[in-house]
């Protein structure tokens, strides 16, 4: 049974073949029993009532009463989780600003093949990981190394002389791992936020091909590593890129997003599975990941991690790849001394969430970073964006984006965003709104991140669950919010206070000109 269906000439939505066939069964009872239709409907109100359905539910005659809680944490725009109706005003994607270049790899053991980068912003200090590999080899190469900066800000970064592993004879690098392929090739470090995990074990990875499975590393200190166990502690990938794990709050277990493929042996579209753990040593057995409806691309990496002021938001900022799709031609890849196996295909950056289990939302299917300009950024596996995204100001965050792959060049850059700044709820000058499923929060006042013009403004109306407007806060209550704020309370006759409406289902009613507006979060 489909949505807006008649059954015996009742008007449902929603309603599963299951709840039919109760439906039928309650129906024949009740006409067993000589009662009148309009006491039958009536039950069958209240049963599905009863079993939660509400609407999606019925139709015609009950009104809506399922609601999403929210509690008072932070809810960012980046998919339709929230929003149930749009006039005027549209949901779009924000683009990262170019900074420039932090970070060369221009040692002799890093070179043009250093890949799959990952940054960890461990209190005041930030952390910066990447495989070193000087010549193109097979994956897993003795060669291959693992690679350690560091910065106090974000921006200026340095390699310190670790003195860990000789490498030409000498100690003087900045190598923390090396002699332990297959590892080295795709070493992905997190810092784990589980409550109370040992100080030891606070620092975890994850590194192998499919031949070793992935071999998980801890650390105390970010810096020196040993491995959790000898052998692998999972098998059931491909892994021929980076595969990267942390610990979920949401969901109360270790993820892992991995590199597979849609057919079997390296066949079809790459693309990315997941299992959990409890323990980070027993894996459950991979569940391949789903894009909705939209149009399957091979994604070379995933960069799945969640969002650090919105940690139930998983935040996926992967590299698509479009093999054989060639903007370089020989000529200009000779110019650019690119290795002459990687200048035939093009790549990108783009932006999909997850709010857990195995589903990516591709709400935007445009590039979230593009290359640019110049065709040293149009070679093959350039683009690819480092794991997280870090604070690096008070209003600002940074993405890490490694460029010029194969080529003398080869570089990281940092790209810098409006802190929650991925996506906005949109209106013209011309004006627009937006209105909330119903939800329930707990707090006493409304803050918004959000930007207006000079004659732009926001304005916010709280509706009961009958989308009526609450004494006190219609839109005539509602003060004109005007300015630029990461974070500012909504206010209604020079009061923010909202805690009488705490724990009851309403919907936000924003009425926006010429405004963006980045997330809403109820707090004490």
């Amino acid at each position: 049974m489909t949505q807006g269906t008649v059954y015996r000439g009742i008007a449902f939505s929603g309603i599963t073949a299951n709840i039919v066939h109760e439906l039928n069964t309650i129906i024949m009872v009740l006409e067993n029993l000589k009662m009148s239709r309009n006491k039958y409907l009536i039950l069958i109100i209240i049963f599905l009532w009863t079993i939660g359905s509400f609407l999606p539910g019925v139709l015609s005659f009950a009104k809506e009463s399922g609601y999403i809680d929210i509690g008072s944490g932070r809810e960012l725009f980046v998919d339709f989780y929230l929003i149930d109706r749009l006039d005027g005003a549209r949901l779009i994607l924000h683009h990262p600003h170019d900074e420039g270049p932090v970070l060369q790899f221009e040692q002799p053991w890093e070179g043009p093949f250093c890949g799959y980068c990952t940054v960890i912003k461990d209190q005041d200090k930030y952390r910066f990981y990447y495989r070193g590999l000087p010549q193109a080899g097979r994956d897993g190469s003795s060669r291959e190394v693992t690679c350690y900066a560091e910065s106090l800000d974000g921006i200026h970064i340095t390699k310190p002389k670790l003195n860990l592993f000789a490498l030409n004879g000498s100690k003087s690098n900045n190598v923390i791992l090396a002699n332990a392929s297959p590892v080295n090739h795709n070493f992905s470090p997190f810092l784990d936020t589980r409550p109370g995990v040992p100080q030891s074990r606070c620092y975890k990875a994850l590194g192998g091909t499919r031949k070793s499975g992935l071999i998980a590393y801890v650390s105390a200190d970010g810096v020196h590593w040993k491995k959790l166990r000898e052998e692998s502690v999972f098998t059931k990938g491909i892994f021929d890129s980076q595969n990267v794990a942390f610990w979920s709050d949401s969901e109360q277990c270790y993820l892992c997003y991995f590199r597979t493929w849609t057919e079997t042996d390296y066949g079809g579209l790459r693309t990315i599975r997941r299992t959990t753990s409890k323990d980070f040593l027993h894996w459950t057995e991979p569940v391949e990941m789903t894009f909705g409806e939209t149009a399957r691309e091979h994604l070379y990496t995933n960069q799945t991690h969640p969002y650090f002021r919105a940690p139930h938001i998983y935040i996926a900022i992967a590299a698509r790849f479009l093999p054989g799709r060639q903007v370089i031609n020989e000529k200009q890849a000779r110019q650019l001394k690119v290795n002459p196996n990687y200048f035939k295909d093009c790549s990108d950056a783009v932006l999909m969430t997850s709010r857990g289990g195995n589903i990516y939302d591709r709400t935007f299917m445009e590039a979230f970073i593009r290359p640019g300009i110049g065709l040293q950024n149009w070679g093959s596996r350039s683009n690819y964006p480092a794991l997280n995204v870090v604070q690096t100001g008070t209003d600002e965050m940074s993405i890490y984006v490694q460029h010029d792959y194969a080529q003398p060049t080869a570089h990281l850059r940092r790209y810098s965003m409006r802190l929650d700044g991925f996506t906005s709820i949109y209106a013209p000058y011309g004006g627009g709104s937006m209105t909330t499923k119903l939800l329930t929060f707990k707090g006493s006042k409304l803050l918004l991140n959000f930007s207006t013009s000079a004659p732009g403004y926001i304005k916010v109306e709280i509706r009961d669950a009958e989308g009526k407007p609450i004494p006190g806060y219609s839109l005539g209550d509602a003060e004109e919010l005007i300015g630029n704020y990461i974070e500012h309370p909504a206010s209604w006759r020079h009061s923010t206070d909202v805690s009488p409406l705490s724990g009851r289902p309403v919907r936000l009613h924003f009425i926006m000109k010429d405004a963006n507006l980045y997330f809403l979060q109820f707090q004490p």
